[in-house]
């Protein structure tokens, strides 16, 4: 599991509408809330994503990005996005990498089945590409408003 004060892995991801993303060119110039979730068009999922987007101006006054991958295609993003009328950009991490990457990806168990799949995780990452909060197994609601307080905090 990744720690406040390591180094985020790096990655580039295409978005919803298939254009390259990466963490690199974010951290640069601000800080970059990541947040990983299971599925597009679920009900914590998408109110997890209307949630941040209701507050993309209060993260956009506080100089930081708001980043939501999963493993779903940049096709399913879009629908996603539109159907709901997300503001956050969601990125494609179809070979799972990223989720790899960053201890995400585990075993989960429901109605008694194990299966793989991504752990709700949020992480924080400053100007230095440093991790400043590292969030794992959360839940959607209210969660975009305490990471908003964890930003106005840095």
């Amino acid at each position: 599991m990744l720690q406040p004060g390591d180094q985020a892995p790096l990655f580039s991801l295409p978005n919803a509408d298939m254009e390259r993303v990466s963490l690199e060119d974010l951290t640069h110039r601000r800080h970059c809330v990541i947040y990983f979730y299971p599925k597009d068009d679920t009900p914590g999922c998408t109110m997890e994503a209307l949630e941040f987007s209701d507050l993309q101006d209060d993260f956009e006054a506080a100089n930081t990005e708001i980043i939501g991958i999963s493993k779903d295609s940049c096709a399913s993003h879009g629908a996603f996005r539109d159907k709901h009328g997300l503001s956050v950009q969601l990125l494609a991490d179809t070979d799972g990498e990223t989720c790899e990457a960053y201890g995400v990806w585990r075993e989960k168990e429901a109605h008694g089945e194990k299966r793989m799949g991504i752990m709700r995780s949020t992480f924080v990452v400053d100007k230095d590409g440093l991790i400043r909060h590292a969030l794992y197994d959360i839940k959607p609601k209210g969660h975009a408003a305490r990471i908003l307080d964890l930003i106005r905090a840095l």
